[in-house]
């Protein structure tokens, strides 16, 4: 996905900026794709049941998922980590966000759908699994897209990608651990724990998928950027490379949701409310925690450009490593795998029209007094990574 920010800037003035219809076609469009590739997958698992076994033995969503995580890890700006932590405030009040409110508004989301407690509402523990995954993984690449339509300070929101990035790889297993096997329990949801106890889902294998779906692509990623900004410059890296890896990605993401999709075309048949289904715990956390997040930057006294940045990551997720993750552990035809899905599905589409709001807030609100990040902002300047 075209995650690679231009360079004129959080607050530059050219008509394209800010504009969501200057996002890339194939971006812009993404749950159409999305829909589209289930739809392929569906009808070829429907029609040929028999194409589930070759997908499973030649690993073919797993290549996929790797694949797709490749392309932000490599774009990732680690020189940028810099500017983030020279503003402690800044970095306190998104570590909050990502990694406390987020996952835990996920988790009691996952609980009042999922977990049998509300009446009306069965218990599916696949799905609140498939939702805890999903919390528990913080953005590290659609955030590029949705900051640089919203006008956020790419100095601000670069750094955070590269904290996220590194951040998950200790955290995502603790994360899952204490969220989804540890706390249940604890809180008396007995039919939910008797529903996660059959997957036989051990703490090894979550760390084992992360570090394979996440360690690996990480690894590829750091280390081509490290050797190509430092034999070629980052100038050719940013502007040669970086978009000829750029569709990889989408092409990666598309061809996973199609062999994954074909795994379980007769299940989503007799069950299409089941999207719906987890479309609206996923719907509703979006939104909540765009707007409890620009309020609290707006709070601190951040400028508009870096509010923006901390609301858009702590709003998106990394559907890429929760669906890794869940296919790695449970298996490409469980149902944790299913909802990990509908994840891109439902976040491109809201996030998209949260741009537009942010860019609502940005004419409507007093920004002038706000000074959190300015100084930051200020000094920005192209990265020179061969410092």
């Amino acid at each position: 996905m075209s995650d690679a920010v231009h360079e004129h800037g959080p607050n530059c003035d050219c008509e394209s900026c800010g504009d969501p219809r200057s996002m890339d076609f194939l971006d812009k469009y993404l749950t159409v794709w999305i829909f589209a590739a289930m739809a392929v997958g569906v009808g070829l698992g429907f029609v040929a049941p028999s194409v589930t076994q070759p997908i499973q033995d030649f690993h073919l969503v797993e290549i996929g998922l790797v694949a797709m995580m490749y392309p932000p890890l490599a774009k990732a700006d680690y020189s940028q980590l810099r500017a983030v932590f020279s503003n402690w405030r800044v970095l306190g009040l998104s570590l909050v966000q990502n990694w406390l409110i987020g996952p835990t508004l996920m988790f009691g989301l996952a609980v009042f759908f999922f977990s049998g407690l509300v009446p009306g509402l069965p218990a599916r523990p696949e799905f609140f699994l498939g939702l805890v995954f999903i919390g528990m993984a913080r953005c590290i690449a659609m955030v590029l897209v949705w900051n640089e339509l919203a006008e956020g300070s790419t100095e601000y929101v670069t750094g955070l990608v590269a904290f996220n990035s590194l951040f998950q790889i200790v955290t995502y297993g603790v994360y899952i651990w204490f969220f989804g096997l540890f706390l249940p329990p604890l809180l008396g949801m007995e039919t939910l724990v008797a529903g996660i106890e059959t997957f036989n889902v051990t703490p090894t294998q979550v760390f084992e998928a992360i570090v394979i779906f996440l360690g690996i692509p990480f690894a590829g990623g750091f280390l081509t950027r490290y050797v190509g900004t430092r034999t070629k410059g980052v100038e050719w890296y940013e502007e040669q490379f970086v978009p000829k890896i750029d569709p990889l990605t989408l092409v990666a993401l598309l061809f996973t949701v199609i062999v994954m999709f074909a795994t379980q075309g007769g299940a989503i048949v007799a069950s299409p409310g089941d999207v719906l289904l987890i479309a609206v715990p996923l719907t509703i956390y979006f939104v909540a925690m765009f707007f409890v997040s620009f309020g609290m930057g707006k709070g601190i006294g951040a400028d508009y450009s870096t509010t923006t940045a901390i609301g858009f990551t702590a709003a998106s997720n990394n559907f890429e490593l929760a669906i890794a993750v869940a296919v790695a552990v449970f298996g490409v035809g469980s149902g944790v795998a299913f909802a990990t899905v509908v994840g891109p599905l439902i976040e491109v589409p809201v996030l998209l029209a949260l741009v537009n709001v942010a860019l609502y807030f940005q004419r409507k609100f007093d920004w002038e007094g706000a000074t959190t990040g300015a100084s930051v902002d200020a000094r920005s300047s192209p990265s020179t990574e061969d410092d």
